[in-house]
């Protein structure tokens, strides 16, 4: 308003000092509850009154009209530093004049210092209590019941359930019907039993070396601070869906994944069209985290980056930061470079509220601030839970080794919960029977959860709800028809290149993409890589799966082959023909053209894919060796989370793979290490129920039966397939429609069927791309007795298959395996010892030999290499 700007301008050196405050006053802020960083606190001469020609003395009224919050129109130099140093300078501090947007930030002042006048009623002070009250016994209980136990308890911290307290039931107050929370371990089991329902039976059950899985289920479960929970909570007449999430002890690896299930989540409810990628606020990301690891773990900052990206963005995560002051023996200065463990967050312009974890009334506040600014800006927040650790990184260290001071201080404080209990005795507010009943009634129901341990159910929360009807995998090996009628394959062969009359296409793209595309449906045959891909999604949409691809440059594809997404060469607008099919279509395809990251952006496809059965979800890579970066969420999430957790994924990963002389990193995704992951057993036969899947599919046709395979089986697996490259234009690595029509399937070996079984006197075992160079040496040989079988799954091992192929030739007496892959990588340490235990065949190997990088960067002796690798399994005896 113009008064207000009128104001500032007559009242410029009062205004810079106010905003000196915003952006210094948190320096000097009572934010550690141990009095260690309080004590160290420098002098700020940018708050200095008279570094802006202010006397502190003067008794004149000033207008403070939009320049603070006060409850009074006029104050004097000295009211007005006492305001301020109490709402930027006391227990709650707060960071968010780097704000560029100045609506934003003036929004956010003002807010703040009204939260701050929040008046928190009696009743709500004695719930406040209660959670700490229950928390502490809760802790006090299990170091007493199971002192060996490692379950990080939330001691020093336990302001954090007021936290979860606030947030849910502003969330249910503002309609947000499903909550998605990451946390690790600190704190999680009081958590769990204090809000979110979880059996203290239940968890007794495990502490005592119990499994958590129910027993029909396939599974090794996890530790302790593992356990995860889903519960609906209720508040008068209005629910809140909360989850949350499975965690690994890698910390903040599952902040994406969070994010990846928040977003299919809010993709599942709304009505908006999927080129939009619009997001609701029905839906809310709750990210926990530690001070060491948010300041040091890259996934944060990776997160945190594509948290406004379009097809990433799940409308703001409010995190809070529960800042032990400490990383395991690692004191802060040591464990970063910056003032505070929120400091990375600052790369978004994202507000921080610190609170001083003694005071859980102000943290009460200044959840309500970060709420009302992710519903308004629906962007990230933060909140800095500045607190401590009572014992160790586990109960059972010993901390003062290496911090004394520190833990002397610790150890001379009164708890939090006794703290609070006792200033609302002192106000009389509650009694100290009252909190004796509590703790006295806590203890009592927790004796009797261990009592009856042995009644404590199992809860069942896989394959329920969206998950219905599905199953987990049998060990059998089953076959699904994924092939479609050839009218349905022409139509949506035609739609997946049709534009509007008013778009202008790249006239390149309109020759070698759509007419060329549209000729090869006419002839039925020469379908290529791409054309595959699009009526394998295509054919999906229109059965109702929503199917989503991501990484980097997917939409036009690394090798400019895919080209899903047509851009208007006069508008810049993007055209998905894939979602215009049909006018009533009901399943939907988003192409996400991700940020530069890999670890966040496969956690988040990993949390989509869970989400539901019914979306295909596909991470490729830009080059197959770059899965490297996300090595964690491969470990620890899609490998192993359903043997860990029964959760099922059917997320695809595509990973471009091929010897062709691009050097070190562009050459292999490293086929080894997922068939290290895998769980078959070299001497017993592989069905279904291996943890993942692993192909290295040699014909469009195997593809395209591989994406719909996905979605049709009553099971979920990850899927990994080591995916073409030169391939995508190969003349010879062509199909025809026939082979993806009714009846037809992926075929998990490719027999030989060029040559005459019965003279075949040698057999050339090998596995993708390289069949190709392979056929081409035997026809330069005319070599004719030599049959080439090709290997499509590695894992699930395709025994049988195998055995049934060899029978067909009846005279062959040399068995080879030949590899473009040096002899310490690709599949050959993993079907070598399958053929000779399971088939009882020694395999000759003929390959690159073994070598310290996945492929040479001089092309003479990458020319010399292919030379030999293609002589030899025709000469080796």
């Amino acid at each position: 308003a113009a008064d207000v700007v009128q104001n500032r301008i007559q009242n410029s050196n009062l205004y810079r000092l106010v905003t000196a405050y915003h952006q210094h006053g948190h320096r000097m802020a009572k934010l550690d509850p141990i009095g260690l960083v309080n004590n160290r606190i420098p002098s700020i001469p940018e708050l200095s009154t008279e570094s802006y020609g202010l006397n502190f003395q003067d008794s004149t009224k000033y207008s403070v009209k939009g320049i603070i919050d006060c409850n009074q129109q006029e104050a004097t130099i000295a009211e007005i530093v006492d305001y301020l140093n109490k709402v930027y300078c006391n227990n709650v501090a707060v960071e968010f004049a780097y704000i560029k947007d100045a609506e934003e930030r003036e929004w956010f002042r003002s807010n703040y210092e009204k939260c701050l006048e929040r008046k928190i009623s009696s009743e709500h002070k004695s719930r406040i209590m209660e959670m700490l009250i229950k928390s502490q016994t809760f802790d006090q209980f299990l170091a007493k019941k199971f002192p060996h136990i490692k379950r990080y308890g939330g001691e020093g911290a336990e302001s954090m359930m007021v936290f979860f307290d606030e947030i849910f039931n502003q969330a249910m107050q503002d309609g947000i019907e499903n909550a998605f929370i990451s946390m690790p371990h600190r704190g999680r089991l009081n958590f769990m039993t204090g809000l979110l329902h979880f059996q203290p039976g239940a968890m007794f059950s495990k502490m005592m070396g119990k499994s958590e899985l129910p027993p029909s289920a396939k599974g090794t479960g996890d530790v302790l601070s593992h356990l995860f929970k889903t519960v609906d909570l209720t508040v008068k007449d209005k629910t809140l869906h909360v989850s949350l999430l499975p965690n690994p002890s890698h910390l903040e690896a599952c902040n994406p994944v969070a994010c990846g299930k928040a977003r299919a989540r809010q993709l599942s409810i709304r009505d908006a069209d999927y080129n939009e990628a619009d997001v609701t606020n029905k839906t809310l990301c709750l990210q926990i985290h530690g001070d060491a690891s948010f300041a040091g773990q890259g996934i944060v900052t990776e997160t945190l980056m594509f948290s406004e990206v379009p097809h990433f963005r799940v409308g703001g995560s409010i995190h809070l930061i529960v800042n032990n002051q400490i990383g395991f023996t690692t004191e802060a200065e040591k464990g970063r470079s910056s003032l505070y463990s929120s400091d990375v967050g600052k790369i978004i312009d994202c507000p921080v509220i610190h609170v001083n974890g003694d005071n859980p009334e102000d943290l009460a506040k200044a959840t309500e601030l970060a709420f009302l600014y992710r519903q308004k800006f629906a962007k990230d927040v933060i909140i800095d839970l500045i607190c401590f650790r009572l014992w160790g990184h586990n109960e059972m260290d010993e901390p003062a080794f290496t911090q004394p001071l520190m833990y002397e201080s610790i150890y001379s404080k009164i708890s939090v919960p006794d703290s609070y209990a006792k200033s609302l005795e002192e106000s009389e507010i509650i009694s100290n029977d009252r909190v004796t009943a509590i703790k006295d009634d806590y203890t009592s129901m927790l004796n009797s959860e261990l009592k009856n341990v042995e009644n404590s159910k199992i809860e069942i929360s896989h394959l329920q709800k969206q998950w219905s009807g599905y199953v987990q995998a049998s060990h059998e090996n089953t076959i699904w028809d994924t092939g479609c009628d050839q009218n349905t394959l022409l139509f949506v062969g035609a739609k997946s290149v049709e534009v509007p009359d008013s778009m202008t296409v790249h006239p390149r793209l309109r020759k070698t993409f759509i007419e060329s595309r549209l000729e090869k449906l006419k002839s039925t045959t020469n379908m290529d890589w791409a054309t595959a891909e699009a009526l394998a999604f295509g054919t999906l949409l229109l059965q109702g799966f929503n199917v989503r691809i991501s990484g980097q440059d997917v939409g036009r594809g690394t090798f400019s082959h895919r080209h899903v997404m047509l851009v208007d060469q006069k508008t810049d607008e993007v055209y998905i023909p894939l979602n215009n099919i049909i006018s009533d279509q009901k399943g939907f395809i988003e192409i996400a053209n991700s940020t530069l990251s890999e670890e966040a952006v496969l956690g988040f496809e990993y949390g989509m894919s869970i989400e539901s059965p019914k979306n295909l979800v596909i991470w490729e890579a830009q080059f197959g060796d770059f899965f490297n970066g996300a090595q964690i969420i491969i470990d620890t999430f899609i490998t192993s989370g359903e043997t860990k957790w029964l959760l099922q994924s059917g997320l695809v990963m595509l990973l471009p793979h091929g010897y062709d002389g691009a050097g070190p990193e562009h050459t292999s995704c490293r086929i080894e290490r997922f068939l290290q992951l895998c769980d078959s057993k070299e001497s017993q036969i592989d069905g279904d129920d291996v943890n993942f899947n692993i192909v290295h599919p040699t014909t469009p046709a195997q593809y395209y039966h591989l994406l719909r395979r996905q979605m049709l089986r009553n099971f979920r697996k990850p899927l990994v397939i080591a995916s073409p490259k030169i391939l995508l234009r190969y003349p010879d690595a062509v199909s025809s429609l026939e082979d993806m029509m009714p009846n037809k399937h992926f075929q998990p070996v490719l027999g030989d069927h060029s040559v005459d079984a019965d003279k075949v006197e040698r057999i050339i075992f090998c596995s993708g791309k390289h069949y190709y160079a392979l056929d081409k040496q035997r026809k330069s040989l005319k070599a004719n007795n030599v049959a080439i079988i090709r290997l499509e799954s590695l894992c699930p091992f395709p025994t049988q298959l195998i055995e049934k192929e060899l029978s067909r030739y009846k005279n062959a007496k040399v068995f080879i395996w030949n590899q473009e892959e040096h002899q310490n990588m690709g599949p050959w340490s993993f079907i070598s010892p399958r053929f000779e235990k399971q088939i009882g065949l020694k395999l000759l190997y003929t390959g690159r030999e073994a070598l310290a990088c996945p492929a040479v960067g001089i092309g003479s002796i990458h020319k010399e290499e292919n030379a030999k690798i293609l002589t030899a399994p025709f000469q080796v005896q």
